[in-house]
């Protein structure tokens, strides 16, 4: 079995998963910069007030968790690109020498 024809196949769905995360990503994000409509009451002559926002902040997160979430990830990511790497490589046949 030769392995190699089902990489591009993986690469391509890697590629394509990738741009659906970026567009859900794009939609999910285009709401918090919308500017909502102005407040009409009805009558003619009144003047139009700004909507109010008010911002509401309960907690957060502290900054300890967000050191050791990016600490997490980093770790993650270099474990797997470790892991990842010696794969190939162990796939990868030796080079004979010419004679």
């Amino acid at each position: 079995m030769n392995p190699i024809p089902r990489i591009p196949r993986i690469r391509r769905l890697a590629a394509v998963l990738a741009g659906l995360a970026a567009v859900l990503a794009g939609f999910g994000a285009a709401p918090a910069f919308a500017v909502p409509p102005p407040a009409h009451d009805g009558s003619a002559g009144a003047p139009l007030l700004p909507a109010q926002v008010h911002t509401v902040v309960v907690g957060g997160m502290p900054g300890w968790q967000i050191a050791l979430i990016a600490i997490g990830a980093a770790l993650f990511a270099a474990t797997a690109a470790v892991l990842l790497d010696r794969a190939r490589t162990a796939r990868r046949k030796p080079a004979t020498a010419a004679a």
